[in-house]
């Protein structure tokens, strides 16, 4: 089974395909030769995942999921949330994001945080949704080399490492997106013998 993921970022892609078992096979954007920049202008994590499959799906005439992931920290009301990806700006630079965050929580000692992924899949014409969670805490300072985005300063819940400190595979296991991707997945074997 061949599934596009609607996304450019070659980090995310590599890591959703290591979880799959080899029956699925995933395409970035770049390998259908769509080089679009797809609106995420909906309000909720969830209604940026349906855009950007409805896009593809729409546009390429192919089966495709998407996500969309957001960091929520609870003393900032759940910022950066659905704008993680360029809260400190259109330039979308993680360090600049990163540096923002640690700044608006300087003095705070509610430091509870969670990533949420949600997964669009449109397939055969229908749609479905898939929501992983990781609950955790935003430390002092970056720490780790591994992962991207805000990975260097969540530490998950249960471990004293942050998630730019795990290797692949052990974030893996316990990541938003990690759980999210494993429920897409089960739904495949399920449904489609895989």
């Amino acid at each position: 089974m061949e599934l596009i993921f609607a996304t450019q970022n070659k980090n995310k892609a590599l890591e959703i395909q290591k979880m799959l078992p080899n029956t699925i096979r995933i395409k970035t954007l770049s390998e259908i030769n769509c080089q679009d920049d797809i609106p995420e202008t909906a309000p909720t994590l969830e209604g940026n995942a349906i855009l950007k499959s409805n896009y593809v799906v729409e546009h390429f005439q192919v089966d495709c999921f998407a996500d969309d992931t957001g960091l929520e920290v609870e003393a900032l009301k759940g910022e950066p949330g659905v704008l993680s990806a360029r809260y400190a700006g259109l330039q979308k630079d993680s360090n600049d994001n990163m540096d923002l965050l640690l700044e608006r929580l300087k003095g705070q000692t509610n430091r509870k945080a969670r990533f949420r992924t949600v997964i669009s899949l449109v397939v055969n014409g229908e749609s479905h949704l898939f929501e992983g969670i990781a609950e955790g805490v935003i430390t002092e300072s970056k720490s780790g080399s591994e992962g991207f985005g805000y990975d260097p300063i969540f530490q998950p819940n249960g471990y004293e490492q942050t998630f730019s400190e795990m290797t692949l595979t052990e974030k893996n296991k316990i990541s938003h997106r990690g759980k999210a991707i494993q429920k897409l997945v089960d739904f495949l074997k399920k449904n489609y013998q895989l």
